[in-house]
């Protein structure tokens, strides 16, 4: 059946709405893929000469005049009670134009760095010295920072809710456990740790905001502009009454989804002063309080058949998330790989370092790393290769065909057979390691496509920008739809005014938004087509558009009109068409893997990349240039995480030992393992001397877009491990495998006692 749409002509030099027949075609899809022109392609970011140029505007850059600059006061201890605060020397500093309190007397702070009180002033230097003007006395409590001291007899409590430190979390339970392990063949146990890491967004936290009377306005750092909005709506007396922008943002990774205490306190102090305010919090600050992807500590119980097949698993859990509950994904299903019999305990260990905030595939890194380790030291046990263990307990197709690609392409028959039976002080190994992740879309979006009777074209969408490359999709889909090149769209998203935007997590932002976008590409097609089939007298399925946006009737190009001429003839505001989300278009469930090579001095402990495999689905890929980027970054990060990335807390004062990027250590490009290496079919392996990150976006042909961005990240970690546990014949259990880690773990196999 046909279907009606409305839309506006112009006739006789008037106006007029018309209801015009469109066939109503097949459910919404992305098209033959192979035709596509832009779609897929490896497109450069439309905003890269802004970024490059210094022309990009992120929240830190933002200065407006009258502007003021906030500044925190937090505390200098992890347990205490505040019983008196004193603004008033910060209060008579000249320059300073609003002190806010944001914890009274009697209060608790339960973290060395938590924010007390806030200052604005005229400048940062002003601002930094009203902040230790203030003079806050306490009483210091007792505490505790470290997980295994915690669970000590007598250990200082963090929650008064929870005796012992020791919060359970939940259990689980499926089939005969205890029956399972007697029955068995081989059993194995270990205890695995997975590190406490930090967000290190390069933008921290923070907005700029600015008062208009009741009306505010705030360009923030965030992954959410509408989540802002919402927050900052409690000030302003509702939502609408707020506008938020973001147009570039420095960095999430799931640490900022709302205005947070630094946008309530900015909006709160521009209030008090009368004047605009920048809150960006200062690096020790970001470290000190916004949060981390929560440590875990494992002990797990693994029992197998001879042949392989695993019979049961027994996992009890202590994560580690400072003073609230904590979760790594070991309960789902045991991650990938899933025993006959599972059992598990779960727990969170409290201490006095803060909260958790979701970080790049929040819990999955974590499980993997620990229940690939947990694998890899079955597979020994047993002396069958570690992938083929793998995979007589796994029977996805998809997933299976990844394994072989990646171990195709990293060479793993090179691997030794037998873990730490190379010869010589430089060791070299290959492991690997698997990933899950959802990404799908929901109808959180909506996007609006404007075509001017000039032939300019601008796709709305109020979506923020991660730093994952939206504005090429949101222009993308609809120059390939209307048949025009990509630098004929203008993208404009980041503001609140643009419409619904979905919130940048859970690699759920392009399913989501993409869907709408295409609807709405599609809406404009269609009203475009019914305009241009009435000018040349045919029904609007006798209409295609060629490249170039020229609507001609099928077959006859000499009947047709040029995309300038069909835009001449709109109304004078122009065309607008809408789109919401679309299911058709988009999926969730992928899968991934990686493998990776190391060579290990045994002398110096120091591990050095040699090479890592990236393989992932994602189905539909919109720009393949983007996708390839954001796993290349999702492997260096990886690369930091198994080898880098440490918290240090100082047991006697309670504070951070490192929260700055000059102790806190990040992959740069020395450690990320040599040049970034492109594969696309058909796929071949590396040479063992070829060094570098191979990513591969394998192909599983669902015809729906996913995420990529955070499934990429999962499994990196787990392959690395595993690779130093190939080359030195022993796991360094205790991530991340820093040189004196990897030493101390080649003592213990040696035989040392401590």
């Amino acid at each position: 059946m046909p279907r009606k749409i409305k839309t506006v002509i112009v006739e006789n030099g008037f106006e007029k709405e018309v209801e015009i027949e469109v066939p109503d075609g097949p459910p919404a899809s992305w098209g033959d893929l192979n035709k596509l022109r832009i779609l897929g392609k490896r497109n450069p970011r439309l905003e890269g000469p802004e970024k490059v140029t210094g022309r990009a505007k992120y929240a830190s850059d933002i200065v407006l005049p009258g502007m003021l600059y906030g500044r925190y006061v937090t505390s200098a201890y992890p347990a205490a009670t505040i019983k008196r605060i004193d603004l008033s020397p910060a209060e008579r500093m000249p320059g300073v134009k609003a002190v806010l309190p944001i914890k009274e007397a009697g209060a608790t702070v339960t973290f060395a760095g938590e924010p007390i009180a806030a200052i604005a002033a005229e400048t940062p230097e002003i601002a930094d010295d009203a902040i230790r003007a203030v003079k806050i006395t306490y009483e210091p409590k007792r505490f505790v920072v470290n997980p295994d001291r915690a669970l000590q007899p007598g250990a200082p409590l963090v929650r008064p809710d929870v005796a012992g430190n020791l919060s359970q979390t939940g259990q689980a339970k499926e089939g005969d456990v205890d029956a399972a392990f007697k029955s068995a063949y081989a059993t194995i146990e270990g205890v695995y740790e997975a590190q406490t890491r930090l967000h290190c967004c390069l933008e921290t936290h923070g907005h700029t905001v600015k008062w208009d009377g009741d009306k505010l306005t705030a360009w923030s750092s965030t992954q959410h502009i509408e989540g802002c909005r919402n927050d900052f709506g409690s000030l302003a007396g509702g939502p609408d009454k707020v506008r938020v922008i973001c147009e570039h943002m420095g960095g999430g990774f799931g640490s900022k989804f709302g205005a947070s205490l630094e946008g309530i306190t900015a909006a709160k102090l521009a209030k008090a002063a009368n004047a605009p305010v920048k809150l960006m919090l200062t690096r020790a600050d970001e470290q000190y309080h916004n949060f981390r992807g929560p440590g875990a500590r494992v002990h797990v119980k693994l029992a197998a058949a001879e042949d392989g097949t695993l019979l049961a698993s027994d996992v009890v859990t202590f994560n580690n998330g400072g003073t609230g509950n904590a979760s790594t994904r070991m309960d789902e299903g045991f991650f990938i790989i899933k025993p006959q019999t599972v059992r598990v305990k779960k727990q969170s260990v409290l201490t006095n370092t803060g909260g958790i905030a979701a970080l790049r595939a929040p819990g999955h890194p974590q499980a993997a790393v620990i229940w690939d380790m947990a694998l890899d030291q079955m597979a020994a046990r047993l002396n069958i290769d570690p992938l083929d263990l793998r995979k007589k307990n796994h029977n996805d197709n998809v997933r299976v065909a990844e394994w072989d690609l990646g171990a195709k392409i990293i060479g793993w028959e090179r691997r030794q057979r037998v873990p730490g039976s190379a010869r010589g002080v430089v060791k070299r190994g290959i492991g690997m390691g698997s990933a899950t992740w959802g990404g799908g879309g929901r109808q959180t979006a909506d996007s609006t496509v404007i075509i001017g009777r000039d032939g300019s074209v601008i796709s709305y969408c109020g979506v923020q920008d991660l730093g994952t490359g939206v504005r090429n999709y949101v222009s993308g889909i609809v120059a390939e739809e209307l048949g025009l090149e990509l630098d004929q769209v203008e993208a404009r998203i980041g503001d609140t005014t643009y419409g619904k935007g979905h919130g940048s997590g859970g690699s759920t932002t392009t399913p989501s938004v993409a869907p709408a976008v295409k609807m709405a590409a599609v809406d404009a097609r269609d009203k475009l087509t019914a305009a241009a089939a009435k000018l040349l007298k045919v029904k609007p399925e006798e209409i295609e558009i060629v490249p170039g946006g020229r609507f001609q009737v099928k077959g006859k190009s000499g009947k047709g009109i040029s995309w300038k001429q069909l835009c001449r003839t709109l109304p004078e505001k122009g065309l607008k068409a809408y789109g919401l989300w679309n299911a058709d278009l988009a999926a969730s469930g992928v899968r991934g893997c990686n493998f990776a090579e190391v060579a290990v001095d045994t002398e110096t402990g120091k591990v050095t990349i040699l090479k890592v495999v990236g393989v992932q689905d994602c189905g539909v890929v919109l720009n393949r240039l983007q996708a390839e980027s954001q796993m290349t970054g999702s492997i260096i990060q990886g690369i930091g995480t198994a080898l880098l990335e440490h918290r240090h807390m100082d047991n006697l004062t309670g504070r951070m030992l490192n929260p700055n990027f000059e102790e806190y250590k990040l992959c740069g490009a020395l450690e990320a393992g040599g040049v970034n290496i492109t594969m696309d079919p058909p796929y071949r392996t590396l040479e063992p001397e070829e060094h570098g990150i191979v990513t591969v976006i394998f192909d599983n042909p669902t015809g729906k877009v996913s995420g990529i961005g955070e499934p990429a990240v999962v499994a990196v970690q787990a392959a690395i491990a595993n690779a130093i546990y190939n080359a030195i014949g022993v796991h360094v259990a205790e991530q991340p495998a820093t040189p004196d880690r990897v030493l101390a773990a080649l003592a213990r196999k040696n035989g040392a006692t401590a």
